[in-house]
């Protein structure tokens, strides 16, 4: 794979250090500066704030060294991914000198905010690059620059260009390029088999589909990842408000991270039978929309009263939850833009996780917590599940009322999954509301990084 254009593996030409500086190391290394470059940082007020850069100049007048505040060791902004914060410097090439904890992620967050969705204006010229650190392994960071920004790219389209079909099409160049194989369930196959995912896609001139893309040896372990693929959601029937409305394009963002992890996976080859199952369609509004109070029939043999159209995210997630199942795989991971009660609770930039393995939960958090791509577990709270109860159906897809939405939706997923030795289900927002250190504002990818280490340290 190619290296991320970021990142260079090797220097050519003139090559500029950055020194990484904690706060409480400010007046240690300023003293040992040349007196022309402390001088310059004393008149700047340099005091190694978080995120702050300095371009020292040299003696003929060029950019000599840059030094970059980490701010205090417990501050708010501190770790190793505020060093994509470097990739607004000026073009050039440039290394890490001193202060660098992990090397790896500090690279690879200057490989992710180097990230631009040009596809509808004229690109940017080439900005800054860095030397990849010495010992970092430059082919690793490639693989998750390209499957974060392949997420990211899907995401960010917007819905005229991004029909089920050309999801379909996204996910078939894929498993092209990575040796997978790759069948789309339509028509009335799709109604036959998977008759929510058709429910909540009839109203659309664009008709839904199921992807199905396959992966890796038959006798390994399953891994089989559920990601939504809502392409645009209005709402249906229950319309969404206007603002509600403005950034529904991000609701196959689920879809978007299932396939930015199976890149992952695929590229680096792990020992897994992998399979990703995306249920895509468009919820749209016509005389052939499904209806608040209409009973569905499911593929699990269930019947699921529908109490808002817009919760619709949670239907085609349940047929192929329910396809998924029929294999009893080691893992199913479902991802989903699910429930705004989870950024309620949670804010945008910390995905809710639903597990009831403590071993895969306790394994998992470690592996989030090294790679620095943060989780939160919520509970497959029980008692909540009568909340599910239907006169007229064997459950709603809704609760009657307001509270514990995220567990509630995630309770209505955990009716479709029985013989999986682990599901674990997580509710992301996957969009940057702001420019952050690791990339500009838009779509995200969130928790895959987790659970590709996770993965990796297991199946490697």
């Amino acid at each position: 794979m190619m290296e991320p254009s970021a990142l260079v593996a090797e220097a050519s030409g003139e090559v500029v250090p950055i020194h990484a500086i904690e706060a409480g190391e400010n007046q240690r290394v300023l003293a040992a500066l040349e007196e022309g470059e402390r001088r310059f940082a004393l008149a700047q007020a340099f005091e190694a704030e978080a995120g702050r850069i300095l371009l020292l100049p040299s003696r003929d007048g060029g950019l000599g060294r840059v030094l970059f505040g980490l701010g205090p060791k417990d501050g708010p902004e501190a770790g190793p991914l505020l060093f994509g914060k470097l990739a607004a410097l000026p073009k050039g090439t440039y290394r890490f000198a001193e202060g660098v904890a992990r090397p790896d992620l500090a690279a690879l967050a200057f490989a992710l905010a180097s990230y631009r969705f040009e596809r509808y204006r004229k690109p940017k010229k080439d900005g800054a690059r860095l030397v990849v650190p010495e010992g970092v392994d430059g082919a690793a960071l490639a693989r998750i620059r390209n499957a974060v920004f392949l997420t990211r790219d899907l995401i960010n389209t917007p819905a005229n260009d991004l029909s089920p079909q050309d999801l379909a099409h996204a996910a078939g160049n894929l498993a092209a390029r990575s040796g997978a194989s790759i069948s789309v369930t339509e028509g009335e196959a799709l109604a036959r088999d998977f008759p929510m995912v058709q429910a909540v896609g009839a109203a659309s001139d664009r008709p839904p589909c199921l992807i199905d893309m396959r992966w890796g040896s038959e006798t390994a372990p399953k891994v089989t990842l559920v990601g939504k693929g809502i392409v645009f959601d209005t709402g249906g029937l229950d319309i969404k408000p206007a603002a509600g409305m403005a950034l529904m394009k991000k609701d196959m963002g689920g879809a978007a991270n299932a396939l930015g992890l199976a890149s992952m996976i695929m590229d680096a080859r792990l020992k897994v039978r992998l399979r990703v199952l995306l249920p895509a369609a468009e919820n749209a509004i016509s005389g052939r929309a499904f209806r608040p109070g209409d009973v569905l029939k499911s593929r699990k043999g269930l019947s699921v009263e529908i109490g808002n159209t817009d919760a619709e995210g949670r239907l085609v997630l349940a047929d192929a939850l329910a396809l998924a199942d029929e294999e009893s795989p080691e893992l199913i991971v479902s991802m989903a833009t699910l429930t705004g009660a989870a950024r309620v609770a949670l804010g945008p930039e910390l995905p809710a996780y639903f597990c009831d393995d403590a071993d895969f939960c306790e394994s998992f958090e470690a592996a989030a917590s090294e790679v620095h791509d943060p989780v939160w577990r919520l509970p497959f709270w029980k008692p909540y599940d009568p909340w599910l109860a239907s006169k007229i159906a064997d459950l709603n897809h809704i609760s009657s009322n307001p509270f514990a939405g995220a567990i509630v939706a995630a309770l209505f997923l955990r009716r479709f999954v029985s013989a999986a030795r682990t599901y674990v289900h997580f509710d992301m927002f996957a969009w940057n509301q702001a420019a952050r250190a690791i990339g500009p504002e838009g779509g995200e990818a969130q928790a895959i990084r987790a659970l590709f280490q996770y993965l990796a340290s297991r199946h490697s």
